[in-house]
């Protein structure tokens, strides 16, 4: 029994001890009892959950607790900015100090269709005026014995030599002639209409008495220039037989050339014939020449939605060849009125499917949201917004793709994630779905790529600009590849080879009309979705094509190229990561 007693009063006085070592250094209102130091017994765990995480740069998905550097490419990883209170979960914020360093700046969207200056931009060349344009024929049938034009850009005077002819039905009316003259007085209605008959064949008077007097026949005969111009075309040769009436040379007189420029649909309401356009070309660029809208074409492009508006230029110094590019200027009234919304074609990214722009959300505050927009015509510099922004909104005109870059830093709506939660499953299922363009198989009808080739130096050589990170030469080889492409066009193709070419050529239209080299690359990823699938089924090709694939493209998703050369010269992202890729296929 006392024993008993004893196990009892040990076991109390044992949880007594265990009591007091849990709860005895906090007093009786749970506030924490310091030691002598002062510095508290216990610490916060709050604080280790918000503990700084660290991500990569080139890849947001990356999150670790400390310091290191980037499992997928080996970059060193930097602080992630936390989230900040109060904003809706479309909106984060960016520091003063990024927004300085990253020089990035907001404009209020306002009506109107005007540039900053009140003018509109047009874009066009310049092109042979028509009606200036001369073809000398030849007035007989015969051999052409001497050609005086023998190539292209030739100077012509008027009545210079421009070729012999021996005609076999001219050297017959002469002799007609020479019989007539001699019976001209018994005779005078024949000897007339033999000499008229010589007029019709356009041999002057002088020419006529000359044989009448000599009495001997010509066997050749020369044609003269009846105007002065450029030779633009020769079309024959020495030694060909000409019938009456066919082309021996084309002439154009270059003393004035039309400028022909594509105006959007929507923007033909602020042009009309005789307005005032002053342009200005690449060949000479602190020279403005002024002009006046001559003409505007009354039948609209289909394919571009476009319509030809012309002006005449004098040219008399010659400096304005056929086939420069120009620029026009015009002053148009403020087309307020009409409640359009533009905003600068800097603000709007693409993605191939979507427009999108940051809007400021808040006006005192450095926070942004991601807008998608619906987008009008183009006008000049400036994009006409349908829908997606209401005037007074303020949005990101320089700087948006380091915008987009702190957003997907921060897990936010994005140009490339669309506000995708990392773990979401049908994301990963259609990621994980989506079928490489190497391993689509497609009969190709012969035209189809014999004129597939025919564009494919066009493409090599948009794919060599945006290695070498140049917007301007990567739009005008786009707008090549994209001609090219369209003749492809033909009917009874089946619908997946119609997909991928006309989803070719609305990529190669997006970047020939784009400016802005992360826009081009992204426009880029989705070519080749179809580009290189039509490429690889090619029976044969000239010379040898890699394909090449970054694994880092497309938002890690990868995305492929082809190149004539093996070496990896990577197009999107340049000099960034030049040599970032590898071969995965090759046409032969």
């Amino acid at each position: 029994m006392k024993k008993t007693t004893l196990l009892i009063a040990l076991a109390a006085a044992v949880g007594l001890l265990v009591g007091w070592l849990l709860f005895g250094n906090t007093d009786t209102d749970g506030a924490v009892v310091k030691d002598a130091s002062g510095m508290a017994d216990d610490h916060d765990h709050a604080a280790e959950e918000d503990a700084q995480m660290w991500t990569c740069s080139m890849h947001p998905q990356i999150m670790q607790p400390e310091p290191g550097d980037c499992p997928i490419c080996g970059m060193d990883l930097i602080p992630a900015e936390t989230g900040a209170d109060g904003l809706d979960v479309d909106e984060f914020a960016m520091t003063d100090n990024a927004m300085a360093l990253a020089n990035i700046r907001t404009t209020t969207v306002n009506s109107g269709t005007r540039d900053e200056d009140g003018f509109v931009a047009l874009s066009g060349r310049i092109t042979e005026n028509d009606e200036a344009n001369t073809v000398q024929a030849s007035y007989f049938d015969g051999r052409i014995e001497q050609l005086k034009v023998t190539y292209k850009g030739q100077q012509v005077k008027r009545g210079q030599l421009l070729a012999t002819i021996y005609s076999p039905n001219l050297v017959a009316a002469q002799q007609e002639l020479l019989t007539a003259a001699a019976l001209k007085e018994s005779q005078p209605g024949l000897y007339q209409a033999v000499r008229n008959k010589l007029k019709n064949w356009k041999l002057s008077d002088k020419q006529i008495d000359q044989i009448e007097q000599s009495g001997k026949v010509k066997e050749n005969f020369p044609i003269y220039a009846t105007v002065s111009g450029t030779v633009t075309e020769v079309m024959a040769a020495r030694g060909d037989y000409v019938q009456a009436g066919q082309p021996i040379a084309r002439l154009s007189n270059l003393s004035t050339v039309w400028a022909d420029f594509d105006a959007y649909e929507g923007q033909l309401n602020q042009f009309k014939v005789g307005q005032d356009i002053m342009i200005t070309s690449n060949a000479y660029p602190n020279q403005e020449f002024d002009a006046r809208i001559s003409f505007i074409d009354p039948v609209l492009d289909t394919q571009t939605r476009t319509v030809t508006v012309r002006a005449t230029l004098n040219n008399n110094e010659g400096l304005l060849k056929p086939g420069m590019f120009v620029k026009g200027k015009i002053a148009t009234g403020s087309s307020d009125e009409n409640g359009q919304l533009t905003v600068p074609s800097s603000a709007v990214m693409w993605t191939g499917e979507r427009s999108l722009v940051y809007v400021k959300s808040q006006p005192d505050e450095p926070v942004f949201e991601m807008r998608e927009v619906q987008l009008g015509n183009r006008s000049g510099d400036r994009f006409i917004i349908v829908g997606g922004l209401e005037g007074g909104e303020e949005i990101v005109t320089n700087g948006t793709f380091t915008v987009d870059a702190a957003a997907q830093l921060q897990g936010k709506k994005s140009m490339m994630n669309q506000g995708q939660a990392s773990g979401n499953d049908d994301t990963e299922k259609q990621d994980s779905e989506k079928m490489s363009p190497t391993a689509m198989e497609m009969e190709l009808p012969p035209a189809f790529q014999e004129k597939l080739i025919t564009a494919m130096p066009a493409y090599l050589e948009l794919k060599d600009a945006l290695v070498a990170g140049d917007p301007n030469a990567a739009s005008t080889h786009a707008k090549t590849a994209a001609e090219k492409t369209k003749a492809i066009a033909q009917d009874g193709l089946g619908p997946m080879l119609e997909s991928h070419l006309q989803k070719s050529i609305e990529m190669l239209d997006a970047i020939g009309t784009n400016e802005n080299l992360e826009n081009q690359r992204s426009h880029f990823v989705l070519l080749n979705e179809n580009w290189v699938a039509l490429a690889v089924n090619l029976d044969n090709v000239d010379e040898i094509l890699f394909v090449q694939k970054c694994p880092m493209a497309d938002n890690d998703q990868g995305a492929s190229w082809l190149s004539k050369q093996k070496e990896i010269r990577n197009p999107y992202y340049g000099d960034a990561m030049l040599t970032c890729g590898s071969i995965i296929d090759s046409i032969q």
